[in-house]
C-alpha cells in the first residue's frame, strides 16, 4: 500500500512538475515511397486550439519560419530547400511590420529526398518552427525515416531512443495523414474583409472621369434599345455580369499564372517589393496627371465592332470595353487589388476581383432597373479629377511603404524611419494644401471656390500631417505603427541626441547594449549578474526571442509607458535571454541537457534550457525578478501581461522584497 501511495505521488510531482512546459503542436510522421530512389516524408501536426505555427515562407524580419533540417554530412540523399505545404494564413503583424504566414488547427509538411546512396537506409530528420498564442515557443523535434521498412519514429535527440509523444506515434505510422479541416469562421471573414476593401475600390473606380459619365450613357443606351422595360433589365443584368467575369478571369489568370505559393514567396522578396514601388510610383504619376497608363487604341476598336453584333455576345463585348477605354482610371486600382491580392495569397486574386467587379458592375444593372435615378447622380465636373489626384497622393505615399520593406530585409539604412517620416509628411502635406486649392495639377477646373466637404478633408489631411511631425524626434505614432520602419531602425534610436555609449555622465557597462527604449540590457546571464552584484539591484530575467510576437508588444506598448520605463532603467537590470538565436557555444561549453536529454549546441538552447530546467516553462515572453546574490525568485514569475498597471505592480512588489 504504501509503494502505491508512493508511486502515485512520483507521477503526480512529475506531472505538477512539467506541467507549464508547453507543447501545442502533437506529430504523427511517415514516409512513402515513389520510386526506387525517391521517397516523401510527411509530417502531420494537430495544433492546439487558438495556438498557430509559422510556415516556412514567414517573411524575414518576423516571426521565426519553419526549417527541416537533416542530418546528412556523408551526402547520402538531396532534398530541396522547401518542403510542400498545407494550406496557410495570412495576416499583416503591426509589430514586425510584415505579412507572417501560418498555420491554424493542422499542418502537413511533405518533404522529398532522392537518394544517391542506395546502401543508406536511414534518414534523420530535424522538424524547426514557432508556434505562439499568448506566448512564443520554439521547438525542435527529431526524427527517424526507415526507407528499407518505410516506418518511422520521433526521437529525443539523432541517436536516441524513440519517444512515445502524445498523439501515439506509432499508429500514426499506418494510418494515413490525417485530412486538413475547413477553415474556421474567422479565415472567412478575413475573406469577407477583403472582399469588402475591393468592393470599396470598385466603388472607387467609379468616381473616376473614365467611369463615371459612362453610367448614364450605357443605361440610356440599354433602356432606348431594349423593347420593354423587362428588357432592358434583363440587358443591363448580363452586362453586369459581364463586367464580373472578365475581372474574375483576370483573378484566375494571375493564380494560374503565378500560384499561391509563389505570389506569397514574392511578396518576401526584396526584388518583389522593389518592382512594387516602381509600379504605385508609375501609377500615382498617372493619377496626378503626368501622362495616362492606355491600352492600344486597336484594341478598343476591334472590340467597338464585336459590341455591334447584339445578343449576349454584343452585350460582352460593350462590357470589354468598358473594361478596356476605362483603363487608364481602373487599372491602377485594379493593379492595386492584384498587389495586395499576391500578399495574401490563396485565393484572394479571385476574391479580390469579385468585389471590385461587384461594386463596378452594381450602378449599371440598379440604374438600368430604376432609370429615374438618372436624375438624382451629381454632373460630371472638376471634383472628378479631384478624386483621382486623390488617390494619387495616396497611391505615392503608400509606394514608400514597399521600398522599406526591401530596405529592412537588406538591412541597407537607406529609408530609415526618419527618412520615411519625412517623406509622408512632405507627401500629405502637398495634399493638403492641394485640398485647400494653393496648388493646381494639369487636368484640374479652374477653383473660385471650395466645397465644405473639400474643406474638411483638407483639414483632417494637415491634422494627420502635424501628427507625423513629432516622429522626427522619437515619438511612437501608434496611429501608424507597422507602416514606418521601426524606432531601433533609425538615425537616432536613442532618441533625438541619446547616444549608445553614454547615458548622462555614467559609462555603458562592460558587456552592456542599449535595447528598445533605451533600457541597458545584457545578454548573457552571468555578466548581468555580476553587475547586479555591484550596483545592488534585483535581476529582471527577460526570456525573450527576436522573433516573439508579444515580447515586441510587450515592449513598445508597455515598457515604453513612462512609468514602467522608470523602473526598468533604475531600479533593476534587465537581462535578456534570447532562445531564437544561432550563435553556437564554443565545444568545451556545450553540453547534454539533463532536463530534456538533448544536447545544447547554441546560447539560444542554453538559455531555454535554464527557463525549463529552472522554472518548468518553455514560453516567451516569460520574466522574473531575482536576488542577484541567492539567485531566488523575489516574486512568482509573469508571463505575457498587456496591462500596464498589473505589470507595474508586479514590478514594484518584487522591488519592495529585495529591498
Amino acid at each position: 500500500m504504501k509503494k502505491t501511495a508512493f508511486l502515485f505521488f512520483s507521477i503526480f510531482a512529475f506531472i505538477s512538475m512539467h506541467s507549464q512546459v508547453l507543447d501545442p503542436v502533437k506529430w504523427k510522421s511517415k514516409i512513402e515511397k515513389k520510386s526506387d530512389t525517391e521517397y516523401v516524408l510527411i509530417f502531420d501536426g494537430v495544433i492546439e486550439d487558438e495556438w498557430h505555427m509559422y510556415s516556412q515562407f514567414t517573411p524575414e524580419g518576423g516571426p521565426l519560419p519553419t526549417e527541416i533540417l537533416f542530418n546528412n554530412a556523408e551526402g547520402n540523399f538531396e532534398a530541396p530547400e522547401k518542403a510542400e505545404e498545407s494550406e496557410t494564413h495570412t495576416q499583416f503583424n503591426d509589430v514586425f511590420g510584415v505579412d507572417e504566414t501560418y498555420f491554424d488547427k493542422t499542418v502537413q509538411l511533405k518533404q522529398t529526398i532522392k537518394v544517391t546512396n542506395p546502401k543508406n537506409n536511414l534518414v534523420q530528420a530535424e522538424l524547426f518552427y514557432q508556434v505562439c498564442k499568448e506566448q512564443c515557443i520554439m521547438q525542435n523535434k527529431y526524427f527517424e525515416f526507415d526507407l528499407k521498412e518505410l516506418t518511422s519514429k520521433e526521437v529525443v535527440e539523432f541517436g536516441a531512443a524513440a519517444v512515445a509523444p502524445a498523439g501515439d506515434q506509432d499508429e500514426g505510422n499506418d494510418k494515413p495523414a490525417a485530412e486538413t479541416p475547413q477553415p474556421e469562421k474567422e479565415d472567412d471573414l478575413s475573406l469577407l474583409g477583403f472582399f469588402l476593401l475591393c468592393f470599396a475600390g470598385g466603388f472607387t473606380a467609379l468616381l473616376t472621369p473614365c467611369v463615371f459619365p459612362m453610367i448614364p450613357m450605357t443605361v440610356s443606351y440599354f433602356t432606348k434599345q431594349s423593347k420593354t422595360k423587362a428588357a432592358g433589365i434583363k440587358n443591363a443584368f448580363i452586362y453586369g455580369i459581364s463586367i464580373i467575369i472578365i475581372y474574375v478571369v483576370l483573378g484566375l489568370a494571375v493564380s494560374a499564372i503565378f500560384g499561391a505559393d509563389a505570389l506569397n514567396e514574392l511578396s518576401t522578396s526584396v526584388s518583389f517589393n522593389l518592382i512594387f514601388f516602381i509600379l504605385l510610383l508609375v501609377f500615382a504619376f498617372s493619377f496626378l496627371g503626368a501622362f495616362e497608363i492606355m491600352l492600344p487604341n486597336s484594341w478598343a476598336n476591334k472590340i467597338d465592332r464585336q459590341a455591334d453584333r447584339g445578343g449576349f455576345i454584343g452585350i460582352f463585348f460593350m462590357a470589354l470595353a468598358l473594361a478596356v477605354v476605362s483603363f487608364s482610371c481602373t487599372g491602377v486600382i485594379v493593379g492595386n487589388v492584384l498587389v495586395k491580392a499576391s500578399i495574401e495569397g490563396g485565393l484572394a486574386p479571385v476574391i479580390g476581383m469579385l468585389g471590385f467587379s461587384s461594386a463596378l458592375a452594381l450602378p449599371f444593372m440598379l440604374f438600368a432597373m430604376f432609370p429615374g435615378w438618372l436624375n438624382s447622380l451629381p454632373k460630371s465636373g472638376g471634383w472628378l479629377n479631384t478624386v483621382k489626384v486623390f488617390l494619387g497622393f495616396l497611391e505615392l505615399a503608400f509606394a514608400f511603404k514597399f521600398l522599406s520593406n526591401a530596405d529592412l530585409v537588406l538591412q541597407a539604412h537607406i529609408l530609415e524611419r526618419e527618412t520615411f517620416l519625412a517623406i509622408w509628411i512632405a507627401v500629405f502635406g502637398t495634399l493638403a494644401l492641394y485640398l485647400f486649392g494653393k496648388i493646381t495639377l494639369p487636368h484640374d477646373s479652374p477653383i473660385t471656390s471650395i466645397s465644405v466637404g473639400r474643406l474638411s478633408l483638407g483639414i483632417f489631411v494637415l491634422s494627420f500631417t502635424v501628427y507625423l511631425i513629432p516622429g522626427l524626434w522619437g515619438a511612437p505614432l501608434k496611429l501608424i505603427s507597422g507602416f514606418p520602419p521601426p524606432s531601433t531602425y533609425s538615425e537616432s534610436p536613442f532618441g533625438f541626441g541619446g547616444s549608445a555609449n553614454t547615458i548622462g555622465d555614467k559609462e555603458l557597462p562592460e558587456g552592456a547594449k542599449y535595447a528598445e527604449n533605451g533600457i541597458i540590457s545584457f545578454e548573457d546571464y552571468d555578466r548581468g549578474l555580476e553587475y547586479a552584484k555591484e550596483v545592488d539591484k534585483p535581476v529582471l530575467l527577460d526570456f525573450t526571442g527576436y522573433a516573439c510576437v508579444n515580447c515586441r508588444k510587450m515592449e513598445q506598448h508597455v515598457w515604453s509607458d513612462p512609468k514602467i520605463l522608470s523602473i526598468l532603467k533604475n531600479d533593476v537590470v534587465l537581462v535578456s535571454l534570447y532562445v531564437d538565436g544561432t550563435e553556437k557555444l564554443l565545444e568545451n561549453q556545450q553540453y547534454v541537457s539533463k532536463t530534456t536529454g538533448k544536447k545544447i549546441k547554441t546560447y539560444a538552447h542554453k538559455w531555454s534550457d535554464l527557463q525549463i530546467s529552472r522554472y518548468n516553462v518553455n514560453a516567451q515572453p516569460y520574466y522574473v525578478l531575482m536576488h542577484p546574490e541567492t539567485e531566488e525568485n523575489l516574486n512568482d514569475p509573469v508571463g505575457y501581461t498587456p496591462d500596464i498597471s498589473e505589470y507595474e505592480e508586479w514590478l514594484t512588489s518584487g522591488i519592495s522584497n529585495f529591498k
